[in-house]
């Protein structure tokens, strides 16, 4: 394994100076660089996944998958490989402008397994097409009518939060507010978006995505999110969506 001294970090711009950054057949613009591990073909399936539709409202917008972003650092450092010391300082993801282009650099070497970095690309991705294009009002009243008849838990604690939020100030006599709403409508679609688009990606159990601070979405209502989502956002040829509450065997 290399030591500290055998690393030499770079800054994110210079990464950026020295990589191609390829465009994918559904628009979407990404690179790699340094010991990622991750083979061509499965970077090809997992920027693949991300529907041709949500494209336009990323056009300025590049994901470079690297080994380590660190965390530490006012300015963007990039490590090109990994160390113990090194994971210990990095973080998920770090965003940097160039120009017109927001780049979002995404550590490779945090995370074991594909499910991980996949889930880590997708969820930066909705939160981006949020940021740009904001929420569809079609799914902001679907999960708006699914929290007034009090469907029991969330996709996230940003969503559950703010869920909770909203509801307590429509309650109270100061009076609705309605940014609490749009900020759970903002949450609750960035996870669906980017639960669908893991869906496509990588067969996994639902109940991989839990967490201890919140109780996660009941299933039916999930899926309803997830039908209303691959209605608005198709998937791509060559993928497949589909819900199934057993596995067979």
């Amino acid at each position: 394994m290399a030591s500290n001294a055998q690393l030499e970090l770079w800054h994110a711009e210079k990464v950026a100076t020295q990589v191609s950054v390829a465009q994918a057949p559904n628009g979407i613009h990404y690179a790699m660089w340094g010991e990622t591990r991750i083979s061509e073909a499965d970077m090809e399936r997992l920027v693949g996944a991300v529907p041709a539709t949500l494209s336009a409202a990323l056009e300025h917008r590049a994901y470079y998958f690297v080994p380590l972003a660190l965390a530490d650092a006012e300015e963007v450092l990039i490590a090109p490989g990994y160390t113990v010391d090194l994971g210990d300082r990095a973080i998920c993801h770090r965003n940097a402008t160039f120009g017109s282009t927001e780049a979002v650099f995404l550590s490779t070497r945090l995370v074991e397994d594909r499910f991980g970095l996949a889930f880590e690309f997708f969820i930066n991705v909705a939160h981006n097409f949020v940021e740009a294009a904001g929420v569809p009002e079609s799914f902001a009243s679907l999960v708006w009518a699914q929290a007034e008849a009090q469907v029991r838990g969330e996709t996230s604690q940003d969503a559950w939060e703010t869920r909770r939020r909203a509801q307590e100030s429509r309650a109270s006599q100061k009076g609705f507010d309605e940014r609490l709403r749009n900020a759970y409508h903002e949450s609750a679609f960035s996870d669906s978006l980017a639960i669908y688009m893991l869906a496509l990606a990588v067969d996994f159990d639902y109940h991989d995505l839990r967490e201890r601070e919140y109780p996660l979405l009941a299933a039916p209502a999930l899926a309803e999110r997830l039908r209303h989502v691959a209605g608005l956002f198709p998937v791509n040829a060559g993928y497949e969506f589909q819900v199934l509450y057993r596995r067979k065997g």
